[in-house]
């Protein structure tokens, strides 16, 4: 992979320790450095913009930089980095893997674990910057920190072309642009490090859609909680939720209609074991239907018979409980 973003265009001004190490911190979180005096320090810092995302372009003559547990539970960062080495070699230590870097490598940095670089002479790196949280969602599973890619592959080569294009002072995307490119970004960095062996991913998925379906849970009564609210709640893309759901063979849709069909076949057992008379309408609109038309419509359709004959159907003063299959996808059945 061919680096060859100018040294110094545009100009970047040097700055001295103090200066690059809170301008350092500002951008990426806590660092120390050893090896080198204040007197004989070298280093510039500079912030690109690339697609909604931030990306640093950093360098110095320090031998050492690292950041410890105490930085990491000190600033609180959640965030990944996609280093791209642009001068020097060093060695890279982050979930007790030490990796050497060289100009056309790529490597991924967690923010939340601590990592320690060795460098062999003045490094130069360029650092793009993605929120831990909207990467995890996008992928569906969590990327470990310190793994590096050899130059030549043609998703870090594509990568580096996209942040160095933004290096150039391009002119402003529209915000839509930048939402498109930032899939892209997400797609790139998960071919580059996406692990052979998918099987941690699968928990970390299958943990998320544990997360969904208590949100659903909680919120299914609400006529207006739909998909893009339980991706809100649950804090992933709504692409991502849809992904969820399709590898189960279902949509969030109609989990959540599920769950209310669930709900209301409850109650009108309840309702014919108390005897209370409360109108059906009044059952349709306490578990999230808009209208009863509709609850009625769902209702047939789901148990093969209308609302007011369910508890006949199932039994007088029985109950309906709900089991979870295997795949997270509820079905009724009796008790």
């Amino acid at each position: 992979m061919s680096q060859n973003l100018s040294a110094d265009s545009p100009v970047t001004p040097q700055l001295d320790y103090d200066a690059w190490r809170d301008l350092l911190q500002k951008l990426c979180g806590r660092y120390n450095s050893d090896g080198i005096t204040a007197t004989t320090f070298k280093g510039r810092i500079r912030s690109i913009d690339v697609c909604g995302f931030k990306a640093m372009d950093a360098g110095c003559n320090a031998g050492r930089l690292e950041r410890d547990y105490r930085d990491v539970r000190l600033d609180g960062k959640d965030h990944y980095f996609v280093l791209f080495p642009l001068r020097g070699q060093s060695h890279m230590t982050q979930n007790e893997q030490v990796t050497r870097l060289a100009a056309g490598d790529v490597a991924l940095v967690d923010a939340t674990r601590p990592v320690k670089f060795l460098a062999e002479e003045p490094w130069r790196n360029l650092a793009l910057k993605l929120p831990r949280q909207e990467l995890v969602a996008h992928l569906g599973f969590e990327p470990q920190g310190g793994l590096v890619r050899s130059s030549g592959t043609s998703a870090g080569r594509m990568l580096f072309e996209l942040i160095q294009s933004a290096n150039g002072d391009p002119l402003p995307e529209p915000p839509s642009a930048d939402s498109y490119m930032q899939l892209v970004v997400h797609d790139l960095v998960g071919a580059l490090f996406t692990p052979s062996d998918q099987s941690s991913g699968s928990r970390h998925a299958d943990k998320l859609f544990a997360r969904v379906r208590v949100v659903i849970k909680e919120g299914f009564v609400d006529p207006h909680f739909g998909p893009a609210e339980v991706a809100t709640r649950t804090g992933i893309s709504l692409r991502y939720l849809q992904k969820l759901f399709t590898e189960r063979g279902s949509t969030c849709s109609e989990f959540i209609y599920s769950a209310r069909l669930d709900h209301a076949a409850q109650l009108l057992v309840r309702r014919e074991s108390l005897h209370n008379g409360q109108p059906l309408s009044e059952i349709a609109y306490a578990c999230g239907f808009h209208d009863y038309t509709h609850f009625a419509k769902k209702f047939r359709h789901r148990f093969g018979h209308a609302p007011g004959v369910h508890a006949v159907k199932n039994g007088r003063g029985g109950q309906v409980s709900v089991r979870s299959d295997a795949d997270g996808l509820n079905t009724p059945r009796r008790s």
